[in-house]
């Protein structure tokens, strides 16, 4: 599933194209999304100059004069430009037409992504309970700790908690959590502030570097230039159950934690 870094990724691939860019028509092949693609999308969006392409933790915003359009890539979703009118092959279904010739096209062989249009995205039910952007300075350690303080839920599952902070989703809360040395099991209130304050930092960290790599790749995610990330060739515990650990030489156990793998090193996280 596209995470956080992805889906940045493929905001500063795409927004240099599409900002100051008129709509000339949007051709829609498949509603069935996760939500079905609005039938008047093409309505409303063609004619639309778009103003800016923003983020708001998974979901880009592509905001229009009349509104905006918000896009979730789901678990195989992607967005990339194609010359207008070239043919679509399966999965590719939405195309938005700009007038520079280029189209914005959306392909999601597993449907769980959206396609969809508000007047006030950021008080769309989807958005408005989101916690802070971890690369912002609302999203800091001090949070953590208080917020932690009397939860019994393993602090994995605590961080990828969006209304705690938002993108932090299983590879880089596994990276993130190997890095600042803690053991993924334990419950998030019985981690100490310090703790907390290095592990915000190192999830300050991982994801600016993730972003930097142009994200991670292990099944589906391109970029909005059709090219994979290259951050899982620095992964040290994501994946990597039963290898060696990169730190120590030991063993990388695998866990389930909130029904997702994760694995951990037994001498380097406490």
């Amino acid at each position: 599933m596209p995470e956080l870094p992805e889906v940045e990724t493929t905001r500063r691939g795409i927004a240099p194209y599409l900002e100051g860019q008129r709509v000339s028509r949007v051709v829609v092949r498949d509603r069935r999304l996760r939500w079905p693609v609005p039938e008047d999308l093409d309505v409303r969006l063609s004619g639309q100059r778009i103003l800016s392409v923003g983020r708001r933790a998974k979901y880009l915003l592509l905001e229009a004069e009349a509104g905006t359009l918000i896009s979730h890539l789901g678990m195989s979703g992607s967005l990339r430009l194609v010359e207008c009118g070239l043919a679509a092959a399966k999965h590719e279904h939405v195309d938005i037409e700009l007038e520079s010739g280029l189209a914005l096209r959306y392909t999601d062989p597993r449907r769980f992504g959206a396609l969809l249009w508000s007047q006030a995205p950021l008080e769309h039910e989807l958005l408005r309970h989101l916690g802070p952007e971890p690369l912002t300075d609302a999203f800091e350690g001090e949070r953590l700790f208080q917020l932690s303080r009397g939860r019994s839920m393993a602090v994995k599952p605590f961080i990828m908690d969006n209304a705690v902070v938002v993108g932090v989703g299983n590879i880089y809360a596994t990276e993130a959590l190997f890095a600042a040395g803690i053991d993924p099991r334990r419950e998030a209130g019985s981690i100490s502030r310090a703790r907390y304050l290095k592990l915000a930092e190192e999830i300050k960290r991982i994801l600016a570097i993730a972003i930097e790599r142009g994200g991670t790749t292990l099944r589906d995610f391109v970029g909005g230039d059709g090219q994979p990330g290259y951050f899982q060739q620095e992964l040290f515990v994501y994946g990597r159950g039963g290898e060696f650990c990169k730190a120590c030489g030991g063993t990388l156990r695998e866990v389930r934690l909130g029904q997702r793998a994760s694995v951990y090193c037994p001498r380097c996280q406490r």
